[in-house]
């Protein structure tokens, strides 16, 4: 089985274990940190073992290879289909813009941009699963993108997105390919997850040289 194929499970048991709730068969990320979970084995048994770490109410976002027969407790909020995409081995173009690494200071910041922007889950402390960078114009953050799921060997590049009055200035390009060129530089190969329909960001992505590898199941999932 390639890492890649169930990427949240390998990434809470590994290089994220410390961001990790739960035992046995299904973890999940700290609520302030993701709303990610994973889990190992059959959807339907995942989803059961899964339901004992999740509050009545609470949401959690997972990967599946196929949608399950059943999800008892649970109610589906949204998914569809996601692809995975990863990059060739081979240097990422230099970037010539200011770029500013993005910590602590900026989290209230980085999370207005991610709700206006609506790149994915975002939470209060996602910053914390990798390196952040963005791009400040007039005092506001106007794009930004980093790091998520860490697995040994691979770095996922997640959270790309521009504010709606700073698009079309190359913004995603430069943070992405600074991202991707710290992850190359540590012995590290690429990858990331997109919907189909989102083609502004799929034309992107294979501009820099990513290539789709599998395709998901996602589901936002609230438990009953």
């Amino acid at each position: 089985m390639h890492p890649l194929d169930n990427p949240i499970w390998e990434s809470l048991v590994s290089r994220h274990a410390r961001f990790a709730r739960g035992a046995g068969t299904a973890r999940r990320f700290d609520p302030e940190v993701s709303v990610l979970a994973g889990f190992s084995g059959e959807a339907e048994e995942g989803l059961a073992a899964l339901a004992e770490l999740t509050a009545p109410g609470e949401t959690v976002g997972v990967f599946m290879r196929r949608a399950p027969k059943a999800a008892p407790g649970w109610t589906l909020v949204r998914g569809g289909e996601l692809l995975q995409m990863v990059r060739a081995q081979g240097e990422f173009p230099e970037c010539a813009r200011e770029l500013v690494e993005l910590g602590a200071g900026d989290a209230q910041d980085m999370l207005a941009l991610a709700e206006l922007a609506k790149p994915g889950p975002f939470s209060m402390r996602t910053r914390e699963l990798g390196l952040y960078l963005g791009v400040r114009e007039g005092g506001r953050l106007a794009a930004m993108s980093g790091e998520r799921l860490k697995i040994p060997g691979w770095t996922e590049i997640s959270a790309v997105c521009s504010h709606p009055e700073h698009l079309g200035r190359g913004h995603a390009a430069a943070l992405m390919s600074e991202v991707g060129r710290r992850i190359v530089a540590r012995g590290e190969r690429p990858f990331l997850h997109v919907l189909p329909a989102n083609a502004r960001a799929l034309a992107l992505y294979e501009r820099l040289g990513f290539r789709t590898r599998t395709a998901f199941r996602y589901a936002l999932l609230r438990r009953d």
